[in-house]
């Protein structure tokens, strides 16, 4: 996957923000576009846009009324639209846990380029993030990346207690609390 520019990600985070509202719906920035509104790096390949399940329909529809391209994956946890060549992903069931209203109101209102959006908190970002890794996708390199950058924002011990049952999320919390990322006892 080529990554993408950041004026470019930026244009379609935008585009998605102001398309959802004006829709009426309740929705999170998630993924990589949240930690760059968190002040971690750039999304280098998709928009991540967490909804809950009734919500997806809707945001789907209103943002193929804005021009963007729908795609049904085969996946049953999300689905797709295409901003150009740029991916933005609804998702309604992250990691096999559901989208719910505790989560969507624990958001914070930050700025992402000239939006502002409902940005998922530093825990539940970094909880969202391990909850990927796998034997197949294991690498902790734009994770530490990540977590290095919003490590004040982020409740390591919520996480370590959300992630406990993954073997991969403690390996990585292992070695952020040996880095000193997170704070010991993690």
């Amino acid at each position: 996957m080529q990554p993408v520019r950041e004026k470019d990600l930026l244009r379609t985070i935008t585009r998605v923000v102001n398309t959802l509202r004006r829709a009426g719906l309740r929705f999170a920035v998630a993924g990589g576009c949240a930690a760059y509104a968190r002040g971690g790096p750039p999304s280098e390949h998709d928009v991540d846009v967490f909804l809950k399940k009734d919500d997806v329909p809707a945001a789907r529809a209103a943002l193929v009324a804005e021009g963007m391209t729908p795609v049904d994956p085969p996946e049953d946890w999300l689905t797709k639209v295409y901003d150009g060549d740029l991916l933005v992903d609804l998702i309604f069931c992250p990691h096999g846990e559901p989208v719910t209203d505790e989560m969507l109101a624990r958001t914070e209102e930050m700025r992402i380029g000239a939006a502002t959006a409902p940005v998922l908190t530093g825990t539940d970002l970094m909880v969202d993030k391990l909850m990927v890794l796998g034997p197949h996708r294991c690498d902790f390199t734009p994770l530490l990346r990540i977590a290095r950058e919003l490590r004040e924002q982020v409740s390591w011990s919520e996480v370590a207690e959300r992630t406990k049952e993954s073997p991969y999320a403690k390996a990585f919390l292992t070695l952020v609390r040996e880095l000193g990322v997170a704070e010991p006892g993690v």
